[in-house]
């Protein structure tokens, strides 16, 4: 039995001083979304979902079903849709500064140092700011002594939180996260989770994140939406009732990662003989 709501009291409430960090969560709407190809390959197939502003929300389900597509529909990447999709109330029309996306690579400037990787991000308007703005940015993801040196002196987790403090920089209401942490180790995936939920509690973002993570969508999320076999539909919404801050070895998380798991196998092609991770 889960008893406790999640808390989102400190997000809803939360706001940078210095400009660098996101305003309050823009609520995101998806309306009867779909995606369908001219040769009738079906993607996405009327997607509906609201998420509230302030609330982290995880996509599973099998690979291949469209949930990257989604994330590219939800920042104007591709407008090629059907259905409606919009950020605080507003049509997405293209890209816009207000939704920020972090990918499965860092996808970093080789050229630049790590300051100059976050300044980049940094809308025109505050260019004359864009170096202090870097420099408070890296010190929130624990890179202030790193700001001089270039991706190729960087770590994994290192670059990633670099990608983290770009993404930021442009101080966007909702925050997309393609996988992120995927092809890093679990003890970096652990602490990069951990900051998420750090940057997350100081600023206020919307944030939805795509993983093949079970644990990991649990241990961030107030909702796990799960997307059936291609053309994807939402097959479940599974609610998080776990106050913050959790304890992965939540008997109340191992409950749910067990239906998680088996709303997965249904869903899709899941394999119980395969890693968690290829679900």
């Amino acid at each position: 039995m889960i008893l406790a709501e999640p808390s989102l009291n400190v997000a809803a409430s939360a706001a940078t001083a210095d400009g660098t960090g996101a305003r309050h969560g823009s609520r995101v709407e998806l309306v009867a979304l779909g995606k369908h190809y001219r040769d009738g390959n079906a993607v996405l197939d009327g997607v509906n979902l609201t998420v509230a502003a302030g609330e982290i929300v995880s996509v599973v389900g099998p690979s291949g079903c469209g949930k990257s597509t989604l994330l590219r529909l939800l920042a104007g990447l591709d407008l090629e849709r059907q259905g409606q999709v919009l950020v605080a109330g507003k049509p997405v029309t293209g890209p816009d500064r207000s939704v920020g996306f972090m990918f499965q690579e860092p996808r970093l400037l080789p050229w630049l140092t790590a300051e100059r990787n976050v300044a980049f991000g940094v809308a025109p308007r505050q260019r004359k700011e864009a170096k202090a703005i870097a420099a408070r940015l890296l010190a929130q993801v624990h890179l202030e002594k790193e700001a001089r040196l270039y991706p190729r002196q960087l770590s994994g987790g290192m670059q990633q939180r670099v990608a983290i403090a770009r993404a930021l920089a442009a101080n966007p209401s909702v925050l997309l996260l393609d996988e992120p942490f995927s092809a890093l180790d679990a003890f970096t995936r652990m602490h990069l989770q951990a900051l998420v939920l750090e940057l997350w509690e100081r600023t206020g973002l919307t944030m939805i994140l795509v993983t093949h993570e079970v644990d990991e969508a649990l241990y961030l999320s107030d909702r796990v939406v799960v997307f059936s076999e291609r053309p994807a539909r939402v097959a479940e919404i599974l609610h998080v009732h776990v106050e913050r801050p959790r304890d992965r070895r939540d008997p109340r998380l191992l409950e749910l990662r067990g239906h998680l798991l088996e709303q997965l196998r249904l869903a899709g092609r899941w394999n119980p003989r395969k890693p968690e991770y290829e679900i």
